[in-house]
């Protein structure tokens, strides 16, 4: 087996629990073709980020983490905050531009929205669930890009589809995250859609980052975007002002949603 990277590797961790509930150090390590001592250390790295629980000589998935990742889950968190940030996001799209949506539940709520708009467009999404909502509007073109889709999951993944990105021209991606911290950047839980969300950001005019307050502080397992990749955050009322004036700083516009 080929070396892994420790993104992917910790990725592989959560998908094997997900089958087998528990696992052991001995055979992840076996599995995954690394030392027990890293397996070790990234066991403990993921228990800190509240993904997994160690136990003695192993690790179980944390109920909360295996649900967390769901979609349906994570489109219940937060409605209210994700709605306003989406009718803020409305406000940057433009007549006749081309623009893309991950599969994020809150890019979903912007697509809900510009469903119900007069308005000319092209969007190229990874997002079933965008595509169908995009559908029922005659004046945008839905494009939705190749790629792998998994049990339980509404998006497509890896980098299948992602010739067709060479071929548009993109103004504007419109995507969310699992956190975002300054060091770390746009950061996701799986690793394969983070590398469909890499080739998306690089295709990109501009990078318009939806995040709620949750999300503000805190990282994943693997980036997308580095801070300096990000040219506008859309968030809401309560996320942190500290946060926010650094943010300022780095000459991030930062738009608050009421």
């Amino acid at each position: 087996m080929s070396k892994m990277f420790k993104t992917e590797r910790r990725d592989k961790i959560i998908e094997y629990l997900k089958k087998q509930q528990r696992a052991t150090v001995k055979e992840l390590s076996e599995i995954l073709s690394v030392s027990e001592a890293t397996l070790r250390s990234d066991l403990q790295w993921m228990e800190e980020d509240g993904l997994l629980q160690r136990t003695h000589g192993g690790a179980v998935l944390q109920a909360e983490a295996q649900t967390e990742t769901s979609f349906a889950a994570r489109a219940k968190k937060n409605p209210e905050e994700k709605l306003a940030i989406a009718l803020k996001a409305l406000d940057l799209v433009e007549n006749g531009q081309c623009i893309l949506l991950d599969a994020s539940s809150t890019a979903l709520e912007l697509a809900k929205c510009l469903k119900k708009k007069t308005i000319r467009l092209t969007v190229v999404t990874s997002g079933i669930h965008a595509a169908l909502e995009l559908r029922e509007n005659p004046g945008i073109t839905v494009i939705l890009i190749g790629g792998v889709l998994r049990l339980g999951s509404f998006a497509l993944e890896g980098t299948l589809g992602t010739h067709l990105l060479s071929q548009i021209n993109v103004d504007t991606m419109f995507a969310s995250a699992r956190g975002f911290t300054v060091q770390d950047g746009l950061t996701d839980f799986n690793v394969y859609e983070v590398e469909l969300k890499k080739e998306m950001v690089r295709a990109s005019k501009k990078l318009v980052a939806l995040l709620d307050f949750s999300k503000l502080g805190k990282s994943s397992i693997s980036s997308f975007a580095q801070t300096a990749e990000i040219d506008t955050i859309v968030t809401d009322a309560k996320a942190d002002p500290e946060m926010i004036s650094r943010l300022t700083d780095l000459n991030i516009q930062v738009i608050k949603a009421d």
